[in-house]
């Protein structure tokens, strides 16, 4: 293993309530209705996805692009009201393996004004490498396109890299870019993520040398088609 990759929210922060929060708010003010389970659904998926294939709001482009980024807008406003939580051990699991010269980048659906505005509340930009997000790539996770621009961006082989996920859209987009997959049961069961290399409750269980042995276990898999 020679870098980590981590997906950003339910991964490094807490930002869940205030994602589900901006989608109700919006609904409530387009007057949408909102599919019973869309959160646990669309999580970790680019919104240019959830809208059309998850809520089925519309198939328009210039409509999808305008309730995406209004979304964004009311998520930005709840978390400069109420603040995110960085979630337990993730901080810990950056210093660490900064002191051990491994690079990190986030490789997260989230766009980028978000991930700039948290970097800045919370001084966690200064942990990574590189940032791919949401707004680099055409396709949003399942695909894999953003664990391989991270990996590039990082200078290092996909297959070398390791991905720390907490959705099943990411750990398949993990898998298809080639790449080992330590799931975090933050957003899903522990049970629910069997498709993963390994499966942890909290980053508070992860070091180093765990990640290297997860990285190691699924080098022996073959990446999905």
């Amino acid at each position: 293993m020679k870098a980590v990759v981590f997906d950003w929210d339910g991964v490094v922060i807490d930002s869940s309530r205030q994602h589900e929060k901006s989608w109700e708010l919006l609904a409530a003010a387009e007057n949408l209705p909102l599919p019973e389970g869309h959160f646990k659904r669309g999580f970790g998926k680019k919104n240019q996805t959830i809208i059309p294939d998850i809520l089925v709001w519309t198939n328009d482009a210039a409509e999808i692009e305008r309730l995406a980024h209004r979304k964004e807008e009311i998520y930005r406003k709840l978390v400069a009201e109420s603040g995110v939580s960085i979630l337990p051990g993730a901080r810990e699991l950056l210093a660490a393996l900064q002191s051990e010269k491994i690079p990190r980048a986030v490789g997260s659906s989230t766009p980028r004004e978000n991930l700039d505005a948290i970097f800045a509340a919370t001084g966690l930009g200064a942990c990574f490498d590189a940032v791919a997000c949401g707004d680099d790539v055409e396709n949003g996770k399942p695909a894999p396109d953003i664990f391989l621009l991270a990996a590039k961006k990082l200078g290092i082989p996909a297959n070398e890299c390791l991905v720390i996920e907490d959705a099943h859209s990411g750990i398949e987009a993990a898998h298809r870019a080639g790449m080992p997959v330590l799931a975090v049961a933050t957003t899903h069961p522990a049970n629910s993520l069997n498709a993963a290399t390994a499966v942890v409750e909290s980053l508070a269980e992860a070091t180093p040398e765990l990640l290297r042995s997860v990285h190691k276990k699924g080098s022996m898999t073959a990446p999905l088609a």
